[in-house]
């Protein structure tokens, strides 16, 4: 993959994961996986959603860099660039009850 396929596939991702935190409650989280799996239905090319999920982990990472989303393991924001395992994204908010 060029690094401007590259590029706009992270694009692609950060705005699944975007749009599906929208559709969601406010409260609500989704996993990675969601994104790659919305992504890869929209592709023409027909890469398989698992092939997308380190793309979608670093669109996460973009995402909370920016401060517009959370990563979560165990309901409590991480370091994305640190995360190992199962995450969750959620919008960011500034106060968390």
């Amino acid at each position: 993959m060029t690094e401007a396929c590259w590029a706009g596939r992270i694009e692609e991702l950060e705005q699944a994961i975007l749009e599906l935190l929208e559709e969601r409650a406010e409260d609500a989280s989704i996993c990675p996986s969601e994104a790659a799996r919305r992504a890869a239905a929209a592709s023409e090319d027909g890469t398989p959603w698992r092939e997308l999920m380190d793309l979608a982990r670093a669109a996460a990472r973009r995402l909370a860099d920016e401060g517009v989303i959370e990563v979560t393991q165990g309901g409590q924001p991480v370091d994305p660039a640190a995360a190992r395992g199962p995450i969750r994204l959620r919008t960011a908010t500034q106060s968390r009850s």
